[in-house]
């Protein structure tokens, strides 16, 4: 099982091996790009993009010229997620969370999940080398089932890929029904990485997925004080205390020896 540390933060693939996940839109907007000392994976950024928009302003064109530039000038990742469509009930109907409004795609699940599909299905014939990953997406496990049924009618063996994406699980991963839709899927032989997976839900189900990335670490450190000997107000952008902190949750992670990677 692969914990990739999420952060905003591109210039730390070359400062650290263990494995990062970070958004195509913290390399697309600089103009050098660092190169990378371990293994990392990219994110669409499509929580953000539906959230603040309702809909992608990015078009597959321009995403796949954004993760070739990537590929080439940071080096191969392991892979990158697609374009998909979020089910959480605050993207598709909108509203207010803290801080953040969310304007609503008004759009049924049963829409998000065709339009995921077809995203990855043009996105694979557009730039088939660039490792895109397929994503399941719902709220219910028989909707995630009608997901997963999706991609097989379009001709996706997703026990044939090397990362399935579960979406729209961030909310409730370590609840019961995180847990059954996780279970649910694991049995047909899918290798899952959960997106946005805390601790709880690392622990309760992380031994049956392939990887997950967790960025938690971060609002965790926000209300602490700093680490002994660091000078700013936080260290909810620091990567000691990130790797500290992955480090933690790596050795919570129920497997009959717990001797998962720290690093690459």
């Amino acid at each position: 099982m692969r914990f990739y540390l999420t952060t905003h933060k591109r210039h730390w693939v070359r400062l650290t091996g263990v494995p990062l996940f970070l958004k195509s839109e913290h390399f697309a907007v600089a103009r050098t790009l660092p190169q990378a000392l371990g293994p990392y994976a990219v994110d669409s950024g499509g929580f953000s993009e539906l959230q603040k928009h309702g809909r992608w302003t990015r078009t597959p064109r321009q995403y796949v010229d954004d993760l070739r530039r990537i590929w080439e000038c940071v080096g191969p990742y392991d892979w990158a997620a697609g374009q998909d469509w979020m089910c959480e009930d605050l993207i598709i109907h909108g509203g207010q969370a803290g801080p953040l409004h969310f304007v609503g795609t008004h759009l049924s699940v049963a829409e998000h999940q065709h339009r995921t599909v077809n995203n990855f299905l043009e996105l694979r014939s557009m730039a088939p080398d660039l490792r895109i990953i397929p994503t399941l997406q719902g709220s219910t496990v028989p909707e995630y089932e009608q997901c997963r049924e999706l991609y097989e009618r379009a001709g996706v063996n997703l026990a044939a890929e090397p990362v399935v994406g579960l979406g729209s699980v961030c909310r409730r991963q370590s609840t019961r029904e995180g847990a059954e839709i996780v279970t649910a899927l694991a049995a047909h032989g899918l290798r899952l990485h959960g997106f946005g997976f805390k601790t709880l839900g690392i622990a309760r189900v992380g031994h049956l997925m392939a990887s997950a990335d967790s960025m938690a670490w971060s609002s965790h450190a926000r209300r602490r004080p700093p680490l002994p000997g660091h000078t700013h107000k936080n260290c909810a952008n620091c990567i000691d205390y990130a790797l500290a902190w992955r480090e933690r949750v790596i050795n919570q992670i129920p497997t009959p020896s717990n001797n998962l990677e720290a690093a690459a």
